[in-house]
């Protein structure tokens, strides 16, 4: 392009068409971690409830999925949140993960944290201990399993901390309650449950990343 002195000004046209595909692409990305998210806190919530695992107050229980209103959008946008977090910090690091980057290794692990997570409520064990050390061995070798990176072990880790003190924080006021407290109000294989949940939903934010690139490409090439 020419501006009226004869000068040369280079086209900015293609560049915000990106930008706001890129914008378009994550807020759509958002929303739909956010929803497998609500279906996923749903879901295993409604299993914990049935066996008498949580309990929350009468006065709470909104819905016919027997749980507090709250909880799905809660999960929901922490959901959100990690599967934007994960291919964020691959970017930052500069160590794109490449371990299984098909749908059908995401799926695997969506599978193997609702097990885990079913294990957790249904399977019966001696005592906790051997509960918790179960549950431990079971998430880090979905990690090592679907995942084996350094930045997504450490960001399982600390999310998994911070969601437990979350939650000891929610139970000590009052909002819910586990029936058989063990760990500091909660029951002590939650900081494992919550760990295999980051790992599965990072496995999915970066799948979906990883298929915008893909499509952008496609449509760069074809430009």
């Amino acid at each position: 392009l020419r501006s009226g002195s004869g000068q040369t000004v280079p086209s900015r046209g293609p560049y915000i068409a990106v930008i706001t595909n890129r914008s378009t692409n994550l807020v759509i990305r958002g929303f739909m971690l956010f929803s497998i998210g609500v279906f996923l806190a749903l879901v295993l919530n409604l299993l914990q409830v049935q066996r008498n695992v949580t309990l929350f107050p009468p006065d709470v229980i909104s819905s016919i999925f027997s749980s507090a209103w709250w909880v799905p959008p809660c999960c929901g946008t922490a959901s959100a949140i990690i599967g934007l977090l994960y291919p964020c910090i691959d970017s930052r690091l500069g160590e794109p993960h490449k371990f299984k980057r098909e749908w059908s290794s995401v799926m695997r692990c969506v599978a193997v944290f609702v097990g885990i997570n079913h294990a957790s409520a249904k399977v019966d064990f001696a005592n906790n201990v051997q509960l918790s050390l179960t549950l431990a061995a079971l998430s880090i070798g979905l990690w090592w399993t679907f995942d084996r990176s350094r930045s997504g072990f450490g960001l399982g880790v600390v999310i998994a901390l911070l969601a437990t003190l979350s939650t000891q924080l929610l139970v000590y006021n009052g909002v819910f309650q586990y029936t058989s407290p063990d760990f500091l109000y909660i029951r002590s294989w939650l900081p494992c449950i919550f760990f295999a949940g980051v790992i599965t939903m990072g496995n999915i934010g970066r799948q979906l990343a990883l298929y915008e690139c893909r499509l952008m490409s496609e449509k760069t090439h074809q430009d």
